[in-house]
This record gives C-alpha cells, structure tokens and sequence, in this order.
C-alpha cells in the first residue's frame, strides 16, 4: 500500500492513495476555515471505517437483515506531546429487520479482537473499548 501526502496551502494537505481518490485535510491557520478532519481525527474515522466494514461483512454473511450500520466514536487524547489516543469508545448501531442481537455481538467482537488492523493498532496506545445497540425496523 502507498499513498502520498502534498502541502497545498498553510495548513491545508491533500491526501491521495494510489486507487487515485484524494482527501483534504489539515487543521485552520490564522482564522483561515479548517480544509476537513486533521490528520488525528482521520485515523479515529479509519478505525471507526475499518471496523464498520468488518460488522457489515460478517452480518451479511450471516445473512442477517441489515439497513443501517454507524459507529459512534468518543476518544481522548494524552496532555503531552505525541498527543496518542489514550481511550477509544466505539459505539455500533445496528439497524435492521429482526436481527439477532447475539449475531451482532459476535460480529463486533470478531472485527475488534480479531479482524480489524486499525483497531489493533490504536489498541496498542489506547484503552479500547465498545459496546451496542441494536434497532428492530420491522415493529
């Protein structure tokens, strides 16, 4: 995997990876309007992505009845320089029709402890933790 990472103006950056999609992101300067997330709310947003994927799969396979998957993340950071993630909580709704919350369960322990390389990563500087809900459409 590569990607590539270009200054475009004060503290506006444009990400592009080699599939050829680009995002903008950097932090306001000046009073100038910020161009899009930093650099540290897109690696919450990737862990968050990563592991969304992997409940989506997994439930799908399963052939469960999904709408609608989020991830809601809630991080602190350390006072001091690196600034790590100290504690990440993910959050998952899941949305469908009769869906077996235990089949939901599962899927969210397998991406976490086992599939998910973002949250593995993030695991080795923050205390990670999740929990669930599901939400029945078909009442």
């Amino acid at each position: 995997m590569k990607a590539r990472v270009k200054w475009a103006e004060a503290r506006t950056f444009v990400g592009e990876a080699t599939t050829g999609h680009k995002i903008a992101f950097g932090t306001g300067y000046n009073d100038g309007p910020k161009p899009g997330p930093s650099p540290m709310e897109l690696l919450l947003i990737g862990t968050g992505g990563c592991a969304a994927y992997d409940v989506v799969s997994i439930l799908e396979k399963g052939r469960e009845r999904i709408e609608d998957v989020a991830v809601e993340l809630d991080a602190e950071r350390a006072e001091t320089e690196p600034k790590v993630f100290t504690r990440i909580h993910m959050h998952f709704v899941v949305k469908g029709r009769g869906i077996d919350p235990k089949k939901v369960e599962r899927a969210i322990n397998l991406s976490v402890e086992k599939y998910c390389s973002a949250s593995a990563m993030m695991a080795a500087t923050a205390r990670m933790s999740h929990d669930f809900e599901v939400i029945d459409t078909s009442v």
